[in-house]
């Protein structure tokens, strides 16, 4: 492998694994800040020794999640140098303002209130974990409105004296409506995640009758907590189709297998995409006419453009695109069903809906990689949406020397991601502190 599918690996796995713990982060800081909103305003002490057995597990997340981020960020200068030179006025300016503004405020708040029960009254210590969950999740906007940018280029100018983009419109770049729509989806996919992680922990203990009252408390919170960002989910889902049909036409066909240029095209309920390359289909049946154009666009009667029509250099790869699409769909479709029924029967969930809680722990972080799979390699094969391709960006290192460091993040990132399996695990299993007066 050649030096720029080299970095293409390394960063994935950087990516990916980095993200294990950010909607978990994302999400969990929101219900902290409105179990010990509940508290504050009743105080009730239950919901102080919720804050703080959920807390200990967002403490462990969010260390760990820190460690992979830094990493992470240096791989644009060290393997995707010529990328940080083309677009780094802009590319760099919203990172720098990620890490000095949300960043910075998340991580003095939290070690406030990590800290601080003894030492700050009530308000001020919710206070403190109001602004880690403002700040967490304004870190994540600023992140997204640079992956934005690279998926919808606005607000630059190209300088063709020095051979780069520069920042010409701050305003156009932080209303980009393809980033807004990345974001919506992003952030209700990671508070879903943390509803279902405290429904299938709850779960875990009900099974047991372990400290029911206390698990069946949470499990009556997350149950509705997730269905209701599950359908907004949805719509922010199909909203941000029709964006993705407006300004990536190609990223739409491949999605979809879809492969002649049409009006009115249809939408076929069982469609396999041929393999190796391979133009069209092997099958494709049960069309339902002008479904999706309607979909993209609103219209039965509105062009979709195929992928037959777009040049073969210029086409994301079909069946990854296509297939990790319809395994976030099929996930998506199984999230609503359960949270569903943890709704309907979150005053006594039977045996059958708690098992199947647990189990699908695990899944939400496989359905926010599937989607971001799409996201990025939809984007193929520009690392810059129709403005620098990702094979002009890599850096000019041997290919050997990614190799090495490739491996490098592999055995770390293993040891530390089994780290996290066992903390979390360990402390969710052990339940909470049954006095609720010791500090978190």
């Amino acid at each position: 492998m050649d030096v720029v599918m080299l970095s293409r690996l390394q960063f994935a796995v950087a990516v990916f694994f980095h993200f294990i713990f950010v909607p978990l982060t994302l999400g969990l800081s929101v219900l902290l800040a409105w179990m010990e909103t509940r508290y504050v305003a009743t105080g009730d002490e239950t919901w102080k020794r919720h804050v703080k057995f959920w807390g200990r597990l967002f403490l462990i997340n969010f260390t760990l999640g820190v460690v992979t981020g830094i990493t992470l960020e240096f791989q644009f200068g060290t393997n995707w140098s010529r990328y940080s030179s083309f677009v780094g006025d802009i590319f760099g300016s919203l990172l720098a303002i990620e890490a000095t503004v949300a960043f910075f405020l998340e991580s003095t708040f939290i070690a406030v209130w990590h800290f601080g029960w003894r030492k700050l009254g009530k308000k001020a210590h919710l206070t403190s974990i109001w602004l880690v969950a403002i700040a967490g999740n304004l870190s994540a906007l600023w992140i997204i409105l640079a992956n934005g940018f690279m998926q919808h280029p606005v607000g630059y100018a190209i300088n063709e004296a020095v051979g780069r983009a520069e920042l010409k419109d701050f305003m156009a770049v932080l209303t980009n409506e393809y980033a807004w729509g990345m974001y919506a989806h992003t952030i209700m996919g990671a508070w879903a995640l943390a509803g279902f992680f405290v429904l299938g922990v709850s779960a875990w203990h009900l099974l047991r009758k372990h400290q029911t009252d206390f698990f069946r408390r949470s499990f009556s919170m997350a149950a509705p907590f997730t269905l209701i960002l599950l359908l907004a989910l949805a719509v922010s889902g199909h909203h941000q189709g029709q964006v993705v049909a407006k300004h990536q036409p190609a990223k739409l066909a491949a999605m979809e297998s879809h492969w002649e240029t049409m009006k009115n095209a249809p939408f076929s309920l069982l469609v396999v995409p041929r393999t190796g390359g391979k133009e069209g289909n092997a099958i494709e049946t049960l069309p339902i006419p002008g479904l999706l154009s309607w979909i993209s666009f609103g219209s039965v009667d509105a062009q979709v453009t195929g992928l037959s029509d777009i040049p073969a250099e210029d086409r994301p790869p079909v069946n990854p695109v296509f297939w990790s699409f319809r395994g976030m769909v099929a996930l998506g479709g199984l999230f609503m069903l359960l949270a569903l029924w943890a709704t309907v029967r979150r005053k006594d969930p039977p045996a059958g809906l708690m098992q199947a809680l647990v189990w699908n722990i695990p899944l939400p972080y496989i359905g926010l990689a599937l989607g971001w799979t799409v996201a990025e390699m939809g984007r193929q094969p520009w690392i810059v949406y129709g403005l620098m391709r990702t094979s002009d960006a890599a850096s000019p290192v041997p290919p050997s020397s990614v190799a090495i460091s490739l491996a490098a993040f592999l055995a770390v990132y293993t040891l530390l991601g089994a780290l996290d399996i066992w903390l979390l695990r360990r402390y969710a299993i052990k339940g909470a502190d049954t006095g609720g007066t010791t500090d978190a």
